[in-house]
């Protein structure tokens, strides 16, 4: 009865991957004939069916970008990227979106060695980082063994100096490991839907109109209370938007 049951189940997830791959399929012939609003409906019932790739987000940016859904287009690229970071067409596809914005937000310059750790933290995921932390243990165990059991002199010297090299490149590593999960756990992108939304001093209507952003900006989420939400952007300015006019990536 449970065999049967799995292969239901594997039958039925199938034919929806199938239906997905159609209705992709038909998404894309849409947007190539110019149908674009027609597309994305396309795009978007595959999405509504919970599945998602950098590919159906970027063509599904793309047709939004073509009629010009300023923040759709940035959203869904930024969700591409999300999947795929490396890729170049989705990144100059942003970059042309981001274009059509209104808002020229500065950025608060970091020190060299701030962007220095950084950009050694985010070359590696935390998962990668916990995987390379586990090759230095066995490193540092297995070179700490040939310390205990060699005879001569040379060789115990040698692999005491190896493991604790190992032992410290471990350390860096969990460092850096645990310094990318409170990057990945701070980072909590937003972009701006309202065609111009009134960032206000507290969370609530009625208090002091700080400055106003206009749909595309990217924010950062601190905080939510109720109703409201509390962004920050890349120079520094921090306040409070209603959850209408916000959607997190």
């Amino acid at each position: 009865m449970r065999n049967i049951l799995y292969i239901l189940i594997f039958l039925f997830n199938l034919v929806g991957f199938s239906q997905n791959d159609a209705l992709f399929e038909q998404g894309n012939t849409l947007y190539n004939d110019g149908k674009y609003a027609e597309a994305i409906e396309k795009y978007q019932a595959i999405l509504d069916a919970k599945q998602h790739s950098s590919a159906l987000y970027f063509n599904l940016a793309n047709a939004h970008y073509k009629l010009n859904n300023i923040a759709p287009s940035i959203y869904y690229y930024e969700k591409a990227l999300q999947l795929d970071p490396n890729d170049t067409d989705i990144k100059n596809n942003l970059a042309f979106a981001k274009n059509m914005t209104i808002d020229a937000i500065d950025i608060v310059p970091e020190g060299w060695v701030a962007k220095l750790i950084k950009n050694i933290t985010n070359s590696l995921s935390f998962d990668n980082w916990a995987k390379l932390a586990i090759v230095w243990v066995f490193c540092f165990v297995v070179l700490f063994l040939i310390y205990y059991f060699a005879y001569t002199t040379f060789k115990k010297r040698l692999a005491f100096i190896a493991s604790l090299a190992s032992l410290f490149l471990l350390c860096i590593t969990l460092v850096l490991a645990f310094h990318s999960y409170n990057l990945t756990k701070k980072d909590r992108p937003a972009i701006i839907f309202a065609q111009e939304s009134k960032v206000k001093s507290e969370p609530n209507s009625r208090s002091e109109e700080s400055f106003r952003l206009h749909e595309g900006t990217k924010v950062q989420i601190l905080d939510t209370v109720n109703n409201w939400k509390k962004i920050k952007l890349t120079d520094g300015k921090t306040g409070w938007v209603s959850n209408q006019d916000i959607k997190a990536l």
